[in-house]
């Protein structure tokens, strides 16, 4: 008997704009589960937008999962989301591949949760980013950058893993210094 790759299930409501809304259940392979988990069940929220065809994922134009504050962005997205800003934009460049991304994870979704009313925290996925990458020498990962006002703040790249301890007296550093704390 071959052996199953644990999956958590999750039962949301999706509605769209006009008439059309659904129940669905929604599988995430066991990669993922460790940072969802660690949110609870009800905190992940799921927005499709443009919906083209049949109901369902594989149909749709775009598909955006935010957990808490923390929401993952596309490369296409990245001048409207970051640069376009009103407030300090906290990027963390991450690949599914990445045991340290996976391991900082539930650290960054609390972060993003208990700062939500001073910064925004997105999350990009350094393969399909590859202009966002060489643009901003991504060379390890995970990697955090600073965005306030369309520019990166001066010494606020870091690379590689970090306890939520540390990141928070990163983020309060960095705060204090684009004088938002």
């Amino acid at each position: 008997m071959a052996t199953m790759a644990s999956v958590a299930t999750s039962t949301s409501r999706i509605s769209y704009p006009m008439t059309h809304s659904f129940n669905t259940t929604c599988n995430f392979a066991s990669p993922f589960r460790s940072s969802f988990s660690s949110l609870g069940w009800k905190k992940v929220r799921f927005s499709i937008g443009n919906r083209r065809g049949k109901l369902g994922f594989r149909n749709c134009s775009t598909l955006r999962i935010s957990c808490g504050g923390l929401t993952e962005i596309k490369e296409d997205e990245f001048s409207d989301v970051v640069l376009k800003s009103d407030r300090p934009v906290l990027v963390e460049f991450v690949a599914t591949w990445c045991g340290p991304c996976r391991l900082i994870s539930p650290a960054m979704e609390s972060v993003a949760e208990e700062y939500k009313e001073k910064i925004t925290v997105v999350k990009i996925d350094h393969d399909a980013s590859p202009k966002l990458i060489e643009e901003y020498k991504v060379y390890g990962l995970p990697t955090l950058i600073l965005f306030k006002d369309g520019k990166e703040v001066p010494d606020s790249k870091r690379e590689g893993a970090i306890t939520k301890v540390k990141l928070k007296e990163y983020l309060d550093g960095l705060l204090k210094t684009v004088s938002i704390a």
